[in-house]
């Protein structure tokens, strides 16, 4: 019932979003003398911005094409080398690399977003690495004969991913694949696995979300399993190829985070509706440009969220050392030649100060020099993996620590 309100829903939005974009062109059409005058400017800006809003988006491409290098741009290279029915194992390289560049797995997250919010990511850590990126499906399009995927099938694809790279690779996580990053560094660890990674870098990740909680802590810890179980978790219609799989949709994960800054998105939109109203393109561009990202969503299985809330957020496994994969607990000691550098955002939102950190704490077979923290100041959640900060302050600290543990 859930989904079905929502795809009648969106299907009048659509139909709202078409007329409202097509209005706004006319009243913006050069050829009309009265779309300069009055209220008309205003009233063209405000349906564009309402027809920009209500808009469906699919999933985004990742259209990087170049890398600039010291004034000189390389065509870049995106390619499919493994392929699995709940996510891709994509590389992206170019030209301008060494043979010997470092190669980097980064584990994109699973939760409600594609892989293509680290569009940024990827771009800048392609100027020297050849970057593997794990392109999460939505669930919704994985057909129910496929199987079940929990956090055990996301450890799995990571080891499985790190074997298809081979040896010699680094890991970088952005933010929720913190925990199954760590905990399958940890299960190779204790292998010794070839292919164990030499760096892993975490991100804005929840490995002990008991320091300093967030909005999105405490959510997790005011209600039991079972309510989010029989709350936000819907089944998919039959229009899709993964009908009556069991998910936890995307659009409710959207709807969270709009509204833990509800304020702020409201603003945006408000300059947006300005910027287009004195003519000013390439500011609402930018704008534009942001929310066709962050509006596009995907579905998670079940199984998967309704376990990653309650090992990770409610029970504390990993950190309490009761973390169990196929049966086994992890042992976070048999962590003892894979380099950890721990990275937060002092105005993290959603991982709070601490929650990354804490791994620096959970791996006593590592040596001093094997462990590192970076806090970047003033920087948000998305600001750690995306913008000026990112590029010119973190992702040299992440190259920097991929070439002294690289050997």
């Amino acid at each position: 019932m859930l989904y079905s309100a929502y795809e009648m829903q969106r299907a009048w939005l659509n139909g709202a979003s078409a007329w409202a974009s097509a209005a706004a062109e006319l009243l913006n059409n050069p050829g009309l003398p009265y779309g300069y005058t009055g209220l008309v400017p205003a009233t063209a800006s405000a349906l564009d911005v309402f027809a920009h809003a209500a808009a469906h988006y699919c999933k985004p491409r990742f259209d990087i094409e170049t890398i600039a290098i010291d004034g000189e741009e390389y065509p870049a290279t995106e390619a499919v080398v493994l392929h699995k029915p709940f996510g891709d194992l994509l590389r992206f390289s170019h030209d301008g690399l060494p043979e010997d560049a470092p190669r980097l797995l980064l584990v994109a997250p699973m939760s409600g977003h594609y892989a293509t919010l680290l569009r940024g990511t990827v771009r800048r850590m392609m100027q020297k690495c050849v970057v593997y990126v794990t392109d999460w499906a939505d669930a919704r399009e994985v057909p129910v004969e496929e199987g079940r995927f929990d956090l055990d099938d996301y450890i799995d694809y990571l080891h499985e991913f790190l074997e298809e790279i081979g040896e010699g690779a680094h890991m970088l996580a952005v933010c929720q694949p913190s925990v199954p990053a760590f905990a399958a560094t940890a299960i190779m660890g204790a292998e010794k696995h070839p292919c164990r990674p030499k760096t892993l870098t975490m991100m804005g990740g929840p490995i002990d979300t008991r320091r300093s909680p967030t909005g999105v802590n405490d959510l997790a810890m005011q209600r039991p399993i079972e309510w989010f179980r029989n709350t936000v978790i819907a089944t998919v219609p039959m229009r899709y190829a993964g009908a009556g799989r069991r998910v936890y949709p995307g659009f409710l994960q959207l709807a969270g985070f709009m509204s833990m800054n509800l304020g702020q998105h409201i603003m945006s939109h408000y300059e947006m509706f300005k910027h287009l109203t004195v003519g000013d393109q390439e500011s609402a561009d930018r704008t534009k440009d942001f929310y066709d990202e962050y509006r596009s969503v995907c579905d998670m299985t079940a199984e998967f969220y309704l376990q990653t809330v309650e090992e990770v957020f409610q029970k504390h496994s990993l950190p309490k050392g009761e973390f169990v994969h196929r049966g086994a607990k992890i042992d976070l000691g048999a962590i003892t030649d894979t380099a950890i550098l721990a990275i937060e955002g002092e105005r993290d939102d959603i991982s709070g100060l601490g929650q990354t950190k804490a791994a620096l704490d959970l791996t006593p077979g590592l040596k001093a020099s094997q462990k590192k923290y970076l806090m970047a100041e003033k920087v948000g959640h998305y600001g750690i993996f995306n913008g000026s900060r990112w590029r010119d302050e973190i992702a040299p600290a992440v190259e920097d620590w991929i070439v002294s543990h690289g050997s």
